[in-house]
């Protein structure tokens, strides 16, 4: 390895020549004019060699090179920083660890270091690829040896830094430095993005890593970012490299090492002081080892560190996990962030398709520390990175770069206040969306913007390729578009554009009946009616069966509706995964044959059809700004069927006191029709009692599926499914299942058969 500059008293920290300042500056400019750029995440760095005369007049040897290098201007902010100047870092290590860069001088936000000969690791052996032994050996050398650099030579932690030893307050300290310097500065341009790619704005705050109670282990140096492009591996001199015979010669991916030391690691700015099995996590996570040899570095690490500081391996089998765990949580911001990034002014479709895998890859590593509910696939990523680039000015090649690409489904025609050029700007307004703008649900992403002359709107998207748990009878736009020429008293949202756009991907755009301020959510009764939203949603109930609905009949094979509707049932069972099936029967649940048998036990009174809401759950009743109306919306389920079974169903579905539920079904009788109401009395146990055997197959689904848990009525039913069960199986009349397989997350973690 060529060696290290020793720098002058004169070139070192502080200039305290004007000369030598000038030299300097001289440097930097030639380097941003010629030297030989080599671009990080977070510097540009250029190797200038010095002249005859500079080198002489630096005291230095003639061909010496060094490194400039100057922060990226306009970087999001992605990493966690302790220490603002990694110069005070390098020169606290100067007197302990031998072989790391020095800090020359310093312009601003300009740098130059001393030049470490060598290939970085990332040119010669990529992500995923085994690393040589020898390699894993300096690394755990070099990890170990930081624990040399006293802590007094350091620069001083912030005031809120823990207690040397104090591991969990350190993870902790993590979590808040992360939530606090990549998280929230970036939400307000990010946050739309994450929220549709189903990352919460409280993710890091909910994650299982604040819970471990970590084993103390003293404090100490931690790089903080070593992985294979901050690793150089050292040669011998500048002679070509080659595969010597014998001797401590080795050969990485057909190029040869014999340095001494066999690598050199760069790049200290990311620094902290801590746990030293958060460095060690970094490392493992960062490096990308193969699975079969990340083992191998673990023993390594603990073989070097017991050696020169044994107390630092307490707890290692126990604790590791927790920094990786937080490592994975904390990664998901940059790299998302840092992939969108990576689509130029001028993308191409493989471009797109690059950055969607990392997302997808991200997002699978960050799912059980974030407690992600599911994780999209790359094909359903790749139009939420597309809307959000393409918004930002980006253009993607072979698409028409002036406007958003969208085709009209012929079936919605535009109307003339909302034309062509309005869904346009809607469209070009949902990729630059805040998160307060994003809401998704379990089967839709509903983006609130506003446009010009018109005022706010609702794009809605399907979330991804799935198809939807419980099956649909009508097509919403259809539904929507039938209510409003009815003139019915319905408070519903109007459907303005329906059509294609981005990479083949759907859209619906909707009247908002939301808060007049976009910025503010929609506030829900989430905890039951008022008297008065009862009374409304009831006299709305009403208002539907006005509506002419000959056109919108689903198919019921002449059955009556409560017999169809035990048919859809069991049809939707029979579908369920093997896995699904196999945990319904462990929790005694019946098979789709004999659901079937059983529902169709109990009579239901024939009565005249009206059209359905299908799942007025509280979240799809929106209260407005005035008085105590409420707005219905996703209209996803809607059927032709009895009256009675919305009322039902609803009541089912949200909380609600005994008062409330008689002034509804009161109101209901006496408003409606006989023909829609006769007999109705006798038949609520019967729609009650399907829709808790319902309830328990589809919750049941979703726990062993993880589809739609990130909505929030589904995480309202999933955390009371014991009591679900208890009722589905007594209203089915089969034998209560015993209190362990009562238990679903206790049965889900019993071996299954694959799918």
């Amino acid at each position: 390895m060529g060696a290290v500059i020793a720098p002058s008293a004169s070139t070192s920290g502080q200039i305290a020549d004007a000369d030598v300042d000038d030299v300097w500056r001289g440097v930097v400019a030639r380097a941003q004019r010629h030297g030989e750029g080599m671009s990080g995440h977070h510097n540009l760095n250029h190797v200038v060699t010095l002249s005859d005369q500079e080198a002489a007049r630096l005291g230095l040897s003639a061909d010496t090179r060094v490194m400039v290098r100057r922060r990226k201007p306009g970087i999001a902010p992605v990493v966690i920083r302790t220490w603002r100047e990694e110069q005070a870092v390098l020169g606290a290590m100067g007197g302990t660890l031998r072989h790391v860069p020095q800090c020359l001088a310093r312009f601003g936000d300009t740098s130059i270091h001393s030049y470490m000969e060598g290939t970085p690791l990332s040119s010669i052996c990529r992500n995923g690829k085994p690393v040589d032994a020898l390699l894993i050996e300096a690394f755990a050398g070099l990890l170990a040896d930081m624990a040399k650099v006293p802590s007094h030579a350091l620069p001083a932690c912030p005031e809120y830094w823990p207690r040397d030893g104090d591991s969990r307050g350190f993870l902790r300290t993590l979590l808040i430095q992360a939530e606090g310097q990549i998280r929230q500065p970036n939400w307000a341009e990010f946050g739309g993005l994450f929220v549709a790619l189903g990352v919460p704005e409280n993710a890091l705050r909910l994650s299982d890593v604040w819970a471990p109670n970590l084993t103390r282990r003293p404090f100490q140096l931690l790089h903080g970012d070593l992985h294979r492009d901050n690793v150089i591996v050292t040669y011998e001199g500048r002679r070509p490299f080659r595969l010597l015979e014998s001797g401590p010669g080795r050969e990485v991916g057909g190029i040869t090492y014999d340095g001494e030391p066999p690598m050199v690691c760069v790049d200290w700015e990311l620094a902290t002081y801590g746990d030293p099995l958060h460095d060690l996590a970094v490392h493992l996570v960062r490096m990308q080892y193969p699975p079969d040899q990340e083992s191998e570095v673990i023993r390594c690490w603990e073989k070097a560190m017991g050696q020169v500081r044994p107390e630092a391996t307490r707890g290692l089998d126990a604790d590791l996990r927790h920094y990786i765990d937080f490592e994975h949580a904390q990664s998901v911001y940059p790299d998302v962030i840092r992939a969108v990034g990576s689509l130029g002014e001028n993308f191409s479709q493989s471009d797109l398709e690059g950055a969607a895998a990392e997302v997808h890859r991200a997002l699978t590593v960050a799912r059980r520390p974030l407690r992600l509910r599911n994780v999209l696939e790359p094909a359903a990523i790749e139009p939420l990175l597309y809307r959000w680039r393409v918004a930002r000015g980006a253009r993607h090649r072979g698409t028409f770069s002036a406007s958003i690409n969208w085709q009209r489904d012929e079936r919605v025609q535009l109307r003339e206040h909302f034309t062509a050029s309005e869904v346009e700007e809607a469209l070009w307004a949902e990729g630059a969306a805040t998160a307060r703008q994003v809401f998704k649900g379990t089967a839709h992403l509903g983006t609130v913007v506003r446009v010009a002359g018109y005022g706010p709107v609702m794009v809605r998207r399907k979330v991804g390729n799935a198809t939807p748990i419980e099956p649909r009878s009508l097509s919403e736009h259809s539904v929507l578009r039938a209510i409003e020429d009815s003139g019915a008293a319905v408070s519903v949202p109007k459907v303005l554009a329906l059509g294609v756009s981005d990479v083949e991907d759907q859209f619906t755009i909707q009247s908002y009946v939301g808060p007049s301020d976009i910025q503010s959510s929609p506030v829900h009764p989430v905890h039951g009616l008022l008297p008065g939203e009862a009374h409304d949603l009831v006299d709305q109930l009403v208002a539907l069966s006005q509506v002419d609905n000959r056109s919108l009949t689903q198919d019921m094979s002449g059955v009556g509706f409560y017999a169809w509707m035990c048919s859809q049932l069991a049809l939707m069972v029979r579908q369920f995964s093997r896995k699904t099936k196999d945990l319904a029967a462990m929790l005694g649940l019946p098979d789709e044959v004999e659901l079937e048998l059983r529902l169709l036990s109990h009579d239901v009174t024939d009565r005249h059809y009206s059209l359905l809401h299908g799942d007025l759950n509280p979240w799809n009743l929106v209260r407005q700004e005035r008085g105590f109306g409420l707005a219905l919306i996703d209209w996803e389920m809607a059927m032709v069927g009895d009256p009675l079974y919305d009322l039902v169903r609803h009541i089912h579905l949200t909380p609600t006191t005994r008062e409330i539920r008689e002034r509804m079904y009161s109101r209901w009788e006496r408003c409606l029709p006989e023909r829609f109401t006769r007999g109705w009395e006798g038949d609520v146990p019967a729609y009650r009692g399907l829709e808790q055997v319902r309830s328990a197959y589809v919750d049941l689904d979703r726990l062993v599926t993880g589809s739609g848990l990130d909505a929030p009525n589904v995480r309202r039913a999933v955390g009371s499914y014991k009591t679900t069960l208890r009722k589905a199986l007594h209203w089915l009349e089969m034998p209560q299942a015993t209190p362990q397989a009562a238990n679903p997350y206790l049965a889900l973690a019993l071996p299954h058969a694959d799918d």
